[in-house]
């Protein structure tokens, strides 16, 4: 018995009328997520990053080259406000790690590319993630862990764009 199946049981108790199964399914989820951000925190802070920095960074240098990419498409791919990635971006200038360019496409804007101190720092950061990734995910089977992600992959599918 885990710690989800602990609270089910408790709802199960006190309100018998509950459907309880998505809160088992959903609270494994959020648990795991919970522990997984916890092991890959721990990994960023190794090199001085944390994960609204190492997601820039890797979102960079997953472009390819020139690693470069504009705040426009920084936000896209990274999923966050305008005023939440200036703010990432001029705390990665500050370190030194990416730098603005002009847009030679847009005269008004800028790109923000990764310096060779970012690239590197990244190259490394990245490698201990995927290790830490492995860590965690290889206590289940092959089979188990291709089976949940394409479960996973189904259920995002199903409510992505749900309200």
């Amino acid at each position: 018995m885990d710690h989800v199946d602990k609270i089910v049981a408790q709802w199960a108790q006190e309100r018998p009328d509950l459907d309880t199964a998505p809160m088992a399914l959903l609270g494994r989820l959020l648990r795991a997520s919970a522990r997984s951000s916890q092991a890959t925190g721990k990994t960023f802070a190794r090199f001085g990053l944390n994960a609204a920095a190492f997601d820039v960074l890797a979102t960079l240098r997953r472009s390819g080259t020139p690693y470069q990419l504009s705040p426009g498409a920084l936000i896209d791919m990274t999923m966050v406000t305008s005023g939440t990635m200036t703010n990432r971006i001029d705390q990665l200038v500050k370190a030194g790690l990416v730098e603005r360019i002009k847009n030679p496409e847009d005269g008004r804007g800028f790109l923000v590319v990764l310096t060779d101190e970012g690239f590197k720092l990244i190259d490394k950061a990245v490698t201990a993630h995927t290790e830490t990734q492995a860590r965690l995910v290889n206590a289940l089977p092959r089979e188990d862990r291709e089976a949940l992600t394409a479960l996973l992959k189904k259920y995002l599918a199903s409510i992505e764009d749900a309200p």
